[in-house]
């Protein structure tokens, strides 16, 4: 498996765990407490263009000296928390001055005392050069599921932001000069933006508990799902998971919207083939996996090349035997490492004549070619029976790709329950 890398050493980032019923984690070295970590909420990273001309919708922030501070809702509860930063992408260190987790107070607030300090190896800061990864020391605190909280992160002088997970439906915040992570008070948060930094994971210690990873593209990411709600599929069936009493499992959302099986994108970051190990296998606790992928593989090769910057190249066109390698490449590395993965299949887009027959033939051989663990029915669940190609109309976000909240609460209903998470065989 493809563990993190870890480029600052920390007492704690070393750490150790117990080997789980259906999964091993690194055993207990010397120093450490028996521990099952899991990752408890966890986003993917894309590179921002590295271009002068770049649109509105792909500049970032101005971040150096300032505290960038995030709201992430873990979905699975703990009694410490470990929080991880990467520099993925990143072209120039990434300087970590000051970090500190607590609870939402709402917005920008933070509930009053509950502010903690994050430590690497027992410092205060931190330096992740490019490419790099790391894991903080354990914060000893109570992490409690669909809770929010807001990690502050002082940044370096110098820092500029060169990557992100650009769709994050949450609003987040960015303050003037200054070290502001301590601060209960939003008053220096004056600049907002709607994407995630640096933060791609909470890991908790919670025993005899696991994770289910969805990764994909907008669907699964949740694009124009409602600002601040946490309406994403994955959220929904994290909240349908709780209601059943299973408060044991975590659902990761490593969605990227525009992401691809087979193509990377100057935009849209590494095709699934290429991030499987890092966005999936390097989480722990992960025992199974919802893949949910192909849709813009399909339409993508149709779009017209831009001039400036283009988002949809390369505009490789792709056959159901390319696409069905693709799955079965993801499928074979998930099967070394014991996960189950469930296969969706591709919900309705309207899409042309050549391309929908495609998508069809996709989808006949997620639910019948056996490839799969098992088969998570999106289509099924979401198409109009009058016009199967299209979105049913409550469903449809407007745009006649994307799901609204009904929509995406209805691709929760469509996952199976139980999930069967013990190690697949094959």
């Amino acid at each position: 498996m493809a563990f993190r890398k870890l480029i600052a050493l920390s007492a704690t980032a070393c750490g150790a765990a117990l080997i789980s019923q259906f999964f091993a984690i690194p055993a207990a070295i010397a120093g450490d407490t028996p521990s099952h970590w899991v990752t408890s909420w966890a986003t993917a990273l894309q590179p921002i263009p590295n271009r002068a001309d770049l649109p509105p919708l792909y500049r970032a922030p101005e971040v150096a000296g300032r505290t960038v501070r995030q709201i992430v809702y873990p979905t699975l509860s703990g009694h410490g928390v470990r929080v991880h930063f990467s520099n993925a992408y990143g072209r120039e260190p990434l300087v970590l001055g000051d970090v500190q987790i607590a609870q939402s107070a709402g917005g920008a607030a933070l509930r009053g005392g509950s502010s903690m300090q994050v430590t690497f190896a027992g410092r205060k800061s931190a330096v992740v050069p490019p490419g790099g990864e790391l894991d903080s020391d354990t914060v000893s605190t109570e992490i409690v599921a669909g809770a929010p909280y807001v990690i502050s992160t002082y940044m370096g002088p110098q820092q500029t932001l060169a990557v992100w997970h650009r769709v994050s439906n949450q609003v987040n915040y960015v303050s003037t000069l200054g070290n502001h992570a301590a601060d209960p008070g939003a008053e220096a948060y004056r600049t907002r933006f709607t994407q995630y930094a640096w933060v791609t994971a909470l890991t908790v210690d919670a025993p005899s508990s696991a994770a289910i990873a969805a990764i994909g593209d907008s669907i699964t990411d949740g694009m124009r799902s409602s600002l601040n709600r946490n309406q994403r599929w994955p959220d929904a069936f994290a909240r349908r998971l709780a209601s059943t009493g299973n408060r044991s499992t975590a659902i990761l959302n490593l969605g990227i919207s525009g992401n691809r099986l087979l193509s990377d994108s100057p935009c849209y970051g590494d095709a699934i083939v290429r991030r499987f190990d890092r966005d999936v296998l390097a989480h722990p606790g992960v025992k199974a996996v919802v893949l949910l992928i192909g849709i813009n593989d399909i339409n993508f090769p149709s779009m017209p090349p831009r001039a400036g910057l283009d988002c949809d190249f390369p505009h490789t066109p792709v056959t159901a035997q390319s696409l069905i390698a693709g799955y079965e490449e993801v499928i074979a590395a998930a099967h070394r490492h014991g996960l189950r993965i469930f296969g969706a299949t591709l919900t309705p887009a309207s899409l042309p004549r050549e391309r929908e027959e495609l998508r069809l033939s996709i989808n006949q051989w997620i639910r019948k070619g056996g490839a799969f663990d098992g088969v998570v029915d999106f289509d099924a669940a979401l198409r109009d029976p009058a016009h199967p190609e299209r979105l049913l109309p409550r469903y449809d976000s407007g745009d006649h790709i994307h799901p609204s909240d009904a929509g995406y609460a209805a691709m929760a209903e469509a996952a199976p329950l139980p999930m069967p998470t013990e190690a697949a065989h094959r």
